[in-house]
């Protein structure tokens, strides 16, 4: 009978059983190498395809994950200088590859040409889409930002109709002088007398939702009021901001989990819109009262929400409360972020470049001087007010503001989708669906827009022989372009103008020495942690 000899050699007395065990081992031992040896093949084998994939795409881009891991970690970091960086690897366009089986696929691009196509020359194509609004729905609606075709069409019909009107430039003028007068400029005196430092963001977030609230829907919330009183809903919105951001970075399966389940940033959010809700609702139903207790003869109001009050919806109906409470949201979101982070942004780099700062006061000193009392021996006055003519000469200080829009954009990204297939002036493929992202802020820093110097704060780029001029909506975007245009341009570079040569004339601001600054990912580019400055009085 035949028999095994390693059984033999297992089976029989002590020696016998020291061979066992030792072929016992080596067998395991085998089995391990064969398992180390699949495994290095494995990384191998990613560590490769990875490789491959970076030099497709300009990161690498790992299988199941994709470019997740990298995007995490530009969150974490700095999430606008990591885009930067993979826009200067790939030429301007890039696609981000997401996690498989979810819906994290976008193509990004910084290249003007692309812009110009997908904002105007194809602008029917690219929409804002269905996913922007599907994940933007809680908080903006169906308002102006997030709409599209008819609904978006007729908001902007009514809105621009009144930007453009005599009554609404006068609204403007006299609501930011009352305010910056009357309250913005006694809280920063109170502060440099006391030698307090204060957070000159949250101040300036402070004027323009105040001013936002006077014009666009008649009423004074009151945060520049004296104590600067804490107001909820000021919280609230930028958080909401800030939590819907994230749902572009989340797999959508994800976040609706979340949101149903009411967990984590979807829990944050909820919370956010009831307070914003119940402060637009409020203002609405203040305003309705208003409008029915109005008699023919008294003056009618001309600020947006009454405006919108009073027209109709394609089927000759009033506009529902919600359609109402979106109108008021989207444009809180244009006029109170944008221009006070604008204008945040630019006092720290006023900070950073003494010679900038020299220049606007000469540019401001020579206008004053213009005045007809200046001539006759008049005397430079500390309550001294500019005149909406005198702003408008202010060519040195509109650039200034430009540049440090170029360079930190209020919106820092915005989104489109494409309803049919297409292809870029650069080249690339855009099948139907396919979600686009534009990077405003780093189209500030590319070297093929701006050249060599594009990351030095620098407003002489702005000025042809002492003036003004601008650069082409798509290579500057930082108020849109095309059709959908910011409607507010003008009279954001108004109030950032005013506000900035009011203060810049009285006070010199400061950045407290170690003071941290850093741009906090969120709709519009907040300063993470605020901006705090001492102010020291000009003599």
């Amino acid at each position: 009978m035949m028999t095994n000899p390693i059984t033999n050699l297992t089976s029989s007395g002590d020696g016998d059983n020291l061979v066992g065990k030792f072929v016992s081992r080596l067998l395991f031992f085998l089995q391990d190498l064969q398992i180390l040896e699949l495994s290095l093949a494995l990384i191998i084998f990613i560590t490769i395809h990875s490789l491959r994939q970076k030099r497709r795409y300009g990161h690498p881009v790992w299988p199941f994950l994709g470019m997740l891991q990298s995007l995490v970690s530009g969150l974490r970091f700095n999430l606008y200088e990591w885009i930067t960086g993979l826009f200067s690897r790939q030429n301007g366009t890039f696609m981000f590859r997401g996690p498989w089986f979810s819906s994290l696929n976008y193509v990004a691009t910084a290249d003007p040409r692309n812009l110009e196509h997908l904002l105007k020359t194809k602008f029917s194509v690219y929409p804002k889409g269905p996913y922007f609004r599907d994940n933007m729905c809680d908080l903006l609606g169906d308002g102006i930002f997030s709409a599209d075709n008819e609904t978006w069409q007729r908001q902007r019909k009514t809105a621009s109709i009144e930007f453009h009107s005599a009554k609404f430039r006068q609204l403007t003028i006299e609501s930011l002088l009352e305010l910056v007068h009357d309250r913005l400029l006694p809280i920063l005196e109170n502060a440099m007398n006391q030698s307090i430092s204060i957070d000159l963001q949250d101040i300036l977030l402070r004027l323009t939702f105040d001013n936002v609230c006077m014009i666009a829907f008649g009423v004074d919330p009151g945060c520049l009021s004296p104590g600067l009183p804490d107001i909820p809903f000021a919280k609230a919105f930028e958080d909401a901001t800030e939590a819907t951001l994230l749902r572009f970075v989340t797999p959508k399966w994800l976040w609706k989990t979340m949101r149903y389940l009411d967990l984590g940033t979807e829990k944050k959010l909820k919370r956010s819109i009831n307070v914003v809700d119940e402060f637009a609702l409020k203002v609405i139903e203040t305003r309705k009262k208003e409008v029915s207790l109005q008699t023919e003869t008294q003056k009618q109001r001309s600020d947006l929400l009454t405006v919108f009050m009073r027209s109709k919806d394609e089927q000759g109906k009033a506009f529902s409360d919600k359609f109402l409470r979106d109108i008021c949201v989207n444009f809180i979101l244009a006029g109170r972020d944008t221009s006070s982070v604008a204008l945040s942004w630019f006092f720290w780099l006023l900070g950073k470049n003494p010679t900038v700062e020299e220049k606007i006061l000469t540019e401001i000193c020579r206008i004053i001087n213009e005045r007809e009392e200046m001539k006759n021996g008049g005397e430079l006055k500390s309550s001294l007010i500019f005149k909406p003519e005198e702003i408008k000469k202010m060519d040195y200080l509109h650039a200034a503001l430009s540049e440090a829009l170029r360079l930190y954009p209020s919106v820092p990204i915005d989104h489109k989708q494409a309803v049919e297939d297409d292809v870029f002036p650069d080249g690339t493929v855009i099948k139907k669906g396919t979600n686009i992202v534009y990077a405003i802020y780093s189209m500030g820093r590319m070297e093929a827009i701006w050249g060599k110097d594009c990351r030095d704060y620098k407003p002489e780029r702005w000025l042809r022989d002492g003036r003004y001029m601008s650069e082409s909506a798509y290579k500057f975007t930082a108020f849109n372009a095309g059709p959908r245009l910011c409607l507010g341009k003008d009279f954001a570079y108004y109030q950032m103008k005013f506000t900035a040569a009011s203060i810049t004339y009285r006070y010199r601001v400061k950045v407290v020495e170690g003071h941290r600054v850093a741009p906090k990912p969120a709709l519009t580019m907040y300063m993470k942690h605020g901006l705090k400055v001492n102010l020291m009085k000009r003599h």
